[in-house]
């Protein structure tokens, strides 16, 4: 009988705002790099002004990256840290300095 891993999803928490560039610039260039990295993964996009105590907490922070309960990065998409964060078993996903070079900002198509 032959046993299979389990498949890996990456679950991913975007804390965001409306009518915030930078949160749709990360946005975009997270669903860049998931997709060239080839990954499944559930995106969950938080608008931090629908709750206080996440207003007191993110406010001037947004957008921020939460991956398996931590903090990934904040402000932009922090490539390295996302990568670093994947399982070993993905190896090292794009080449550093190439994965998300073709990010257009605004990119608004679905992956995942």
């Amino acid at each position: 009988m032959q046993h299979s891993a389990p498949h890996f999803v990456a679950h991913l928490t975007l804390y965001s705002r409306s009518w915030c560039h930078l949160c749709e610039d990360m946005l975009a260039a997270l669903r860049t790099c998931m997709a060239r990295a080839g990954l499944p993964y559930t995106l969950d996009v938080v608008d931090v002004d629908a709750d206080a105590a996440l207003v007191a907490r993110f406010d001037e922070l947004v957008p921020v990256l939460f991956a398996g309960g931590q903090e990934l990065c904040h402000y932009v998409l922090d490539e390295a840290r996302l990568y670093a964060w994947l399982p070993a078993r993905l190896g090292d996903g794009p080449a550093h300095g190439q994965a998300c070079s073709s990010a257009r900002p605004f990119d608004t198509a679905e992956v995942g």
